[in-house]
């Protein structure tokens, strides 16, 4: 899903609804949302402001993969990343690749305890996508000393939280 129609659904507005509000006609905003058409920067901000979103710069997460003393690999980015509210407090049922120990569980991120198991389940075994979809810096340094990880992980990822915990 293009940028401008993730927005535009988050608003709970149709494409109608935004092209008139953008002074833009529907089938344009269709291309743009199609990837037909690009729209220059100033019409994505238009387009984004009328559904409530704005454009903002974030730097790219970079990870490292180490090994554990058993061989086992896992990923450390250089600094953490921030989900948005909705997301870093979801409901969701990882992957088989994150929760192989226990398939299809729910895991709802509003109850700590929850939280706390499922970060340590990715940070265990997530891959860099798994950790910018399921873990949020900010909730990951609140549950820092929570959280019962392998010596070898625990000591990587200090690095990163140590960082954080300065410039907090």
């Amino acid at each position: 899903m293009s940028l401008i129609a993730e927005a535009r659904t988050a608003a709970g507005i149709s494409q109608e609804e935004l092209a008139l509000r953008a002074h833009t006609s529907q089938p344009t905003l269709s291309a743009y949302e199609n990837g037909r058409k690009s729209p220059s920067l100033a019409t994505t901000e238009r387009l984004l402001a009328e559904t409530g979103h704005r454009l903002t710069i974030a730097a790219e997460i970079t990870f490292t993969q180490l090994l554990t003393s058993r061989g086992r690999p896992f990923w450390v980015p250089d600094h953490l990343p921030r989900l948005p509210l909705r997301r870093a407090l979801a409901t969701l049922t990882p992957p088989l690749h994150v929760n192989w120990s226990t398939p299809g569980m729910k895991f709802d991120l509003r109850d700590r305890a929850e939280r706390v198991h499922l970060y340590e389940i990715v940070l265990r075994e997530g891959k860099p996508a798994d950790i910018l979809t399921y873990v949020d810096g900010a909730l990951l340094l609140d549950l820092w000393s929570e959280l019962v990880l392998p010596r070898d992980i625990r000591a990587a990822w200090d690095e990163v939280i140590e960082v954080l915990q300065e410039s907090a």
